[in-house]
């Protein structure tokens, strides 16, 4: 279902950085397996372009490892040596870096590196569950949760089976490992089977139609409403779907977005806006409701703002 020689449910795609990492370094050999964090005759190093830092490195940095930035494929090739374990790559940030996703699996290969992408955000699209793989990546992990709707604690790692069979060998249920902690129960590895077939075979134009729907129905609620305006928008890689955009003069409704979305968290039932929403703009994202709740939604934020 991924396009990849083997994939392994992992307990979210944090631990699937930390899993993957590990295996990069470690491959089969018990002895480095059991010496982690202690990189000492070791790879030790992981590439990555400066602008697609992020706090979720900390993960890859867990395994002891030097990250260090580079810009170009110049820098790159000057910045592989003996020591490069991996070159993580992550997706969201590609329109800001210097080199990008083919690239980067092409100096991969150059260099006899194994590329790690980062595409726990991105699906949908459903295509991007194969994507990554066919371009050429050595490992890719995905979130459980999101779009595919499985277990909201459990990822996807897929890629190498030579590098899949060294993570698993880096996690539970081998007690001397780095990622021991880092344990997946039966019922999840079940439930992410299950949603992943689920998700592959769904409808998905319908499902994008149906996100539509909900959207309208927020702005139908508030239409009427002094100096109201709304705008949907759809993030062009990560959380790839439509959000809601909700803007007012505060001279007319006398709220801020950050009070609305306060108010939206704290009163009954509890609605969590999305964390996108700034002092200018209240954000909706509608792809997580359940059937119905779109309308409980639209509702709350209509009597928030009329009042």
């Amino acid at each position: 279902m991924v396009a990849a020689e083997s994939a392994m449910v992992t307990s979210g795609a944090a631990a699937a950085l930390t899993c993957g990492t590990a295996g990069c370094i470690t491959g089969t050999n018990q002895k480095a397996i059991s010496q982690l964090p202690d990189l000492t005759g070791l790879k030790s190093e992981v590439l990555i372009q400066k602008s697609h830092r992020y706090g979720y490195d900390h993960a890859v940095r867990a395994v002891g490892v030097r990250i260090v930035e580079i810009e170009s494929a110049e820098e790159l090739g000057r910045a592989v040596n003996a020591n490069t374990a991996m070159m993580l790559f992550f997706n969201d940030a590609e329109p800001k870096g210097q080199i990008k996703a083919e690239e980067w699996v092409a100096l991969g290969r150059k260099h006899k590196v194994p590329t790690f992408v980062d595409a726990s955000a991105d699906v949908p699209p459903v295509t991007n569950l194969t994507r990554f793989t066919k371009m050429g990546f050595d490992l890719v992990t995905f979130s459980g949760g999101k779009g595919i709707r499985g277990p909201q604690s459990a990822g996807i790692l897929a890629g190498r089976k030579d590098l899949i069979q060294a993570a698993r060998l880096n996690t539970s249920p081998y007690s001397d490992s780095i990622s021991r902690g880092m344990k997946v129960n039966k019922e999840e590895m079940v439930g992410m089977l299950v949603a992943l077939e689920l998700y592959v075979k769904k409808d998905h134009d319908a499902e994008w139609k149906e996100w539509e729907r909900r959207i309208r129905t927020i702005v139908d609620s508030v239409r009427d409403l002094p100096s109201v305006q709304t705008e949907t928008f759809v993030p062009p890689i990560a959380n790839h779907v439509p959000h809601l955009r909700i803007k007012w003069d505060s001279g007319k409704i006398a709220m801020s977005p950050l009070d609305l979305q306060k108010q939206l968290r704290t009163g009954e039932p509890p609605i969590e806006a999305s964390p996108f929403t700034t002092k200018d703009e209240l954000v909706i994202g509608v792809w997580m409701l359940q059937p119905g709740e779109a309308e409980v939604v639209a509702r709350r934020v209509r009597a928030l703002l009329k009042a």
